[in-house]
């Protein structure tokens, strides 16, 4: 018979937690201790990576800013001269509106026809002149808007006046703003007169004032022109800068 001293040893040892994983009162056992720091650690790593990368964002946020800001101002100082250029150009047009309606139907040349991508049976019009705008009837305007420049007086030029200049939108939210240009409008108005006004988008003077004087467009067509050769008008007033990509100019006229 062997010794019960021995297997009861045996049975106790079997039974008794492995001193490791031994329990403190009213605590955690030494694993669930080990456990416990290890998440600790890694919610820790995770929280440091986390605003790390908070950081890194913001930052390359704020050089994205930076570097837009800095194109924007480069593109604006390129551009500063286009009202100026577009008053000289307004003022030839008006002053000798002949000369200009030889130079309208010389322009005919750059109409091309594209391949409209929702109906391949149609074809669209775009005026393509180191830009591309869209047309309207194209040739026809085109041949219109010469034969009422060659059917006309010459004008008095316009006179710049600053007071009638509309304040350019400063950032994407006020550009989209659809009552932007008609709230700043109605300030300005409050104080001195505004006869017509409107906005355009095309950056180059040559090719922004020939579209205007055609005014091809199929909303509101020949307003443009109406107010450039209105012989009422003795002020006009340009604003023009860019608003992130985009170019905007807005032409105001008063008598």
């Amino acid at each position: 018979m062997g010794c019960q001293c021995n297997k009861k040893n045996e049975e106790e040892e079997l039974n008794k937690e492995p001193q490791e994983y031994k329990k403190e009162e009213g605590g955690l056992n030494d694993k669930e201790k080990e456990e416990n720091n290890i998440q600790q650690q890694q919610e820790e790593i995770d929280i440091n990576k986390n605003e790390n990368i908070d950081q890194h964002n913001a930052q390359n946020a704020q050089e994205d800013e930076d570097y837009l800001e800095k194109l924007n101002e480069e593109k604006n100082a390129k551009y500063a001269e286009y009202p100026d250029k577009m008053i000289e150009i307004i003022n030839k047009i008006r002053e000798n509106p002949n000369a200009y309606a030889d130079f309208i139907e010389d322009s005919i040349k750059y109409i091309i026809e594209i391949p409209d991508k929702e109906d391949e049976t149609k074809t669209k019009l775009i005026f393509k002149k180191k830009v591309k705008v869209a047309l309207n009837r194209g040739e026809v305007a085109f041949h219109e808007a010469a034969e009422i420049l060659r059917n006309m007086e010459p004008l008095p030029p316009l006179e710049f006046n600053g007071n009638i200049c509309i304040p350019l939108p400063q950032n994407e939210e006020e550009l989209k703003d659809p009552n932007y240009l008609k709230d700043q409008v109605k300030t300005l108005k409050e104080n001195n007169n505004i006869d017509l006004y409107f906005k355009d988008l095309v950056k180059l003077p040559d090719v922004s004032a020939l579209l205007m004087v055609v005014d091809d467009n199929a909303k509101n067509t020949g307003r443009k022109r109406n107010a450039i050769l209105n012989k009422d008008f003795k002020y006009i007033g340009i604003n023009s800068h860019f608003v992130g990509k985009t170019f905007l100019a807005y032409f105001a006229f008063s008598k």
